[in-house]
């Protein structure tokens, strides 16, 4: 009989980690609070079920990849919650990107209940999850991330054992805070080229070979070029991000000037009807900023 394995969250990164397991031979047990993603998993190989309490009822190992911190606590606690079930399960595998004070807290919470917990965050898009090309950030006891070594190569190019319990959490804002600067830059810089009249993808090709390179160019810079937006990291889901960065930045009193102007385009991006999109999108609302001269002046002032 294959191995249980539960799944609390079947949005884009929950389905991507749901296909990589079913795809190994396991049977993935799942709950979400929309249909369609109950639906999805089912058509996928997964058994789906009406609430958290009943996928921990039948597997000993849960992932959860929810939107933050509070969502996964409701998810835990809540009266038809995990910690409702008949036997609590072993391990909580959360891939939430969440915050780390409260990521601690949930830790020790569920330790006095002879739950283990890791936050294993990923650097990664769903995409980029299903062919098992994202990175594992994980925080926890060695003990029981050596005990789920296994699932992290199965689902994972690559995992860290990053620290304690809340350094997964901590490992991936700041990945994220350079992830998302990456992206604007190449999305302001590819404004700036069109503008200028270069043909993009030869433009792409070039810098690929230069010191400008970042692997946005690799999963983003296409999307950009054809303004394709269909989703595998959203836009709200980095502004989410960006609000906790932010919140440990003022109490650390450290200045982030870049990433306070990246929150505000993600903030008017949202405000655009973008919300939903992927976060290359970001490349729109720059579009949007530009604005058409009156002559065809070159920057000396000589026509």
């Amino acid at each position: 009989m294959a191995q249980r394995i539960g799944l609390i969250g079947i949005g884009l990164v929950g389905a991507a980690l749901a296909e990589r397991l079913l795809r190994e031979g396991y049977s993935v047990h799942g709950y979400d609070i929309a249909e369609d993603r109950l639906n999805l998993l089912e058509t996928m190989g997964g058994i789906v079920h009406d609430s958290p309490r009943s996928v921990a009822d039948q597997c000993r190992i849960l992932f959860i990849s929810l939107k933050d911190t509070a969502t996964v606590r409701s998810v835990i606690e809540g009266p038809d919650g995990v910690l409702a079930a008949a036997t609590t399960p072993e391990t909580l595998i959360d891939t939430t990107t969440g915050d780390p004070d409260e990521t601690v807290d949930l830790y020790h919470s569920l330790g006095s209940r002879h739950v283990r917990y890791l936050d294993a965050t990923i650097s990664g898009s769903s995409s980029q999850i299903r062919q098992r090309e994202a990175v594992f950030m994980v925080g926890g006891d060695s003990s029981v991330v050596e005990d789920c070594s296994a699932l992290f190569d199965i689902v994972s190019r690559r995992w860290f054992h990053v620290g304690e319990p809340g350094t997964g959490s901590k490992t991936k804002l700041a990945s994220n805070l350079i992830l998302g600067l990456n992206r604007a830059a190449l999305a302001e810089g590819l404004v700036f080229a069109e503008r200028l009249g270069l043909d993009l993808p030869s433009f792409i090709e070039v810098i690929r070979h230069t010191p400008a390179y970042s692997r946005a160019i690799d999963t983003k810079a296409a999307k950009m070029i054809e303004r394709e937006y269909a989703p595998q990291s959203k836009v709200s889901q980095h502004r989410k991000d960006l609000d906790i960065i932010l919140k440990y930045a003022q109490v650390l009193h450290q200045p982030l000037p870049l990433t306070e102007i990246h929150r505000k385009l993600l903030i008017e991006a949202e405000a655009s009807g973008r919300a939903e999109l992927d976060t290359c999108a970001i490349v729109e609302q720059i579009r949007d900023l530009t604005r058409t001269p009156t002559t065809n002046a070159s920057p000396s002032g000589h026509g």
